[in-house]
């Protein structure tokens, strides 16, 4: 469709537009400014800025050029300013520059200045632009960086600018990173400072994380930052970090935004820093408390999952005391059924390295005791309500586990339905 046509169709939704169908740039000359704060005027004005042969670029420089800090701001200027500055050249470009670098905070702060700055970011062509605009913009890294607008700016200068342009930033939050981790909009600029970092601004950043990471992973938005680095893959900067939480796995375990921490910890480590935060748990004095948590119960999980097959052993069989306990919690029907399918899968193998037990299932039991009986066996019952074969002695139970298929030496009894700890999951 020809821009007529669309022009046209356009005056049609909107009559105030027909007075700049078929306009020249002459017949509001003067006016400019005003045209820029008009929706039908500032589309005027940036189809005058598309011509090939930029015959009108100056004019309208000229006439708004100063009025730039207010325009950035504005609904309908600012997009008058961002076509503006892509096709302006660098003088042009430089006096702009120069005009809003007293105001820049104020227009970086704006919903639509902030579109702005970034588009003048992208365009910025001479060291003495860059120099402009990066001094303005150093007294205030961190509350752009916390606020909703102004934090696209600093994204954009990591983006744009190169490591020595944009070295500043990652000064200012090295020396402000708790304040900068910790709040909403500067846990995400953090992980864009790592994202866009050469190798010695990233150690600079893991670094100050790492001395900081206790405080880091306590807080609703630091502990992203520290997953972020464990993220990374990159064990000289992990490693170091998680041996810092080893002595504290266990505090760290039962809060809510530590434990998913503490998780990662145990899924990314290197094995021998892995045992080492296993180990924590395995010496944990009150393992009852870290069952019943909701969310040390997760950091448990996650360390039967994770554990070398000794310490697995070793953890298992401290879980196993309180198991009856916790049996009527979500969480401790997930761990004991993370046991016994760890123990069923063992069954095939070699059967002496299987140094722990679990409950066998009522319901497989109650299979056996079933097939019996349609054998033709008659069937009797136990002092404890267990149905069992006429043919065979209660206390037999090593002949009832082998018919069910399960490992032998429970050193326990079978339970029956009636027992407290029925039904098993």
């Amino acid at each position: 469709m020809s821009d007529i046509s669309q022009q046209h169709r356009r005056s049609i939704a909107d009559p105030e537009a027909n007075r700049f169908l078929g306009a020249k740039l002459e017949d509001f000359h003067g006016k400019l400014y005003e045209l820029c704060k008009d929706h039908n005027g500032c589309r005027f004005l940036q189809k005058k800025l598309e011509d090939p042969n930029g015959q009108h670029l100056q004019t309208i420089f000229d006439e708004i050029h100063p009025h730039f800090v207010e325009l950035m701001t504005d609904p309908f200027g600012n997009y008058l300013c961002q076509k503006l500055v892509e096709r302006c050249n660098d003088v042009q470009r430089t006096a702009i520059v120069d005009i809003i670098s007293p105001d820049l905070l104020q227009i970086c702060l704006s919903m639509h200045g902030t579109r702005a700055i970034q588009k003048l970011i992208e365009y910025l062509s001479s060291s003495h632009q860059i120099k402009t605009v990066t001094n303005a913009l150093r007294p205030k890294v961190v509350a752009l960086i916390k606020d909703l607008n102004g934090n696209h700016v600093i994204q954009k200068c990591l983006h744009r600018l190169s490591a020595e342009h944009n070295q500043f930033i990652y000064d200012i939050v090295s020396e402000n990173c708790i304040e900068v981790a910790t709040h909403r909009h500067g846990c995400c600029v953090l992980q864009r400072c790592i994202d866009h970092a050469v190798d010695i601004q990233k150690s600079q950043l893991v670094q100050v994380v790492t001395r900081n990471v206790l405080p880091l992973v306590q807080d609703p938005f630091g502990n992203y930052v520290v997953q972020y680095v464990l993220d990374l893959g990159e064990v000289q900067y992990s490693d170091a970090l998680v041996r810092c939480l080893i002595e504290h796995v266990c505090e760290l375990s039962v809060q809510k935004f530590s434990s998913n921490v503490i998780e990662k910890c145990i899924r990314v480590s290197e094995p021998e820093t892995r045992r080492a935060l296993i180990a924590e748990l395995v010496t944990q004095s009150n393992m009852e408390k870290l069952l019943r948590d909701s969310f040390a119960n997760y950091v448990i999980q996650t360390g039967l999952d994770y554990a070398d097959q000794d310490q697995k052993v070793q953890l298992v069989e401290r879980i196993r005391p309180h198991l009856a306990s916790i049996r009527s919690t979500p969480y401790g029907k997930r761990i004991h059924s993370k046991i016994q399918r760890e123990q069923q899968q063992g069954r095939y193998g070699n059967r002496q390295q299987l140094h722990y037990q679990s409950m066998p299932s009522l319901r497989t039991v109650a299979a056996a005791s079933a097939m019996t009986m349609n054998n033709g066996g008659g069937t009797g019952a136990a002092s404890n309500g267990i149905p069992y074969s006429a043919g065979m002695s209660y206390q037999d139970d090593a002949t009832m586990a082998t018919m069910a298929g399960l490992p032998l030496n429970y050193n326990m009894g079978v339970l029956g339905i009636s027992h407290a700890l029925y039904p098993f999951p």
